[in-house]
């Protein structure tokens, strides 16, 4: 190993994750430059940075004790293929119902979606008033927290059933839809634990461009009932 993530993180080996998350956050805090001002240690926030990266990740930090580093987008793009070529073959299957497919897999996945992207902006108008309080900020986690959840049962319900093919539009739309939300979801847990605003920015763009997919799946799903 080129370096020692458990030290950098001043916690041991044997930490838990819970353990290494905080760790993470006392020190991300503790030398983010809002607090060390021009003395801040750059080189040391971005060691932290990565040290958290392999060790936050349950996974990612087996492999790093084992001395392996796993190609994530790599994994995530056969992932993606993977999901394709099991809808198609559903889809080839099984005969559906359009009608349907909307009532019981689009209107409840959008209804969850639409709970997890309506509330950020008041969320962030919260915590703009001061990010370093720890009420304020423990608040923001919650809702965090529950988009996770929203999140979640959204994806359960979105691939509980195959789409049927007139829908597949719609289908790709919500997909890529939840995949942003994950993505933003990550983006703003990554600026609870470091408070670098790009995080914020990012995740904020992210549910942004959710949204546009979102209602592109809506305008299509009016475009078929109609």
């Amino acid at each position: 190993m080129t370096s020692n993530h458990y030290q950098i993180l001043e916690v041991s080996p044997s930490a838990s994750q819970k353990q290494i998350k905080q760790a993470y956050r006392r020190l991300a805090k503790q030398f983010h430059p809002d607090t060390q001002g021009d003395s801040a240690n750059h080189e040391k926030i971005i060691r932290l940075n990565t040290a958290y990266e392999i060790l936050g990740d349950p996974e990612r930090r087996e492999h790093y004790d084992r001395q392996f580093t796993p190609n994530y987008r790599q994994q995530r793009t056969a992932d993606a293929q993977s999901y394709y070529k099991r809808r198609r073959e559903a889809q080839q299957a099984t005969g559906i119902c359009l009608e349907s497919w909307l009532q019981e897999i689009y209107v409840p996945t959008h209804r969850l979606i639409d709970l997890i992207i309506n509330s950020l902006e008041s969320q962030i108008d919260y915590l703009a008033a001061d990010p370093f309080d720890d009420q304020l900020m423990t608040a923001f986690q919650e809702y965090l927290h529950q988009c996770r959840i929203y999140l979640q049962q959204a994806k359960s319900t979105f691939s509980s059933q195959p789409n049927p093919p007139q829908a597949a539009k719609v289908a790709a739309s919500l997909y890529f839809c939840l995949n942003q939300v994950g993505d933003g979801i990550d983006e703003l847990e990554w600026f609870v634990l470091n408070y670098d605003d790009s995080h914020l920015h990012t995740g904020t763009e992210l549910f942004r461009i959710a949204q546009r997919l979102l209602y592109e799946a809506q305008e299509m799903v009016h475009y078929l009932k109609y």
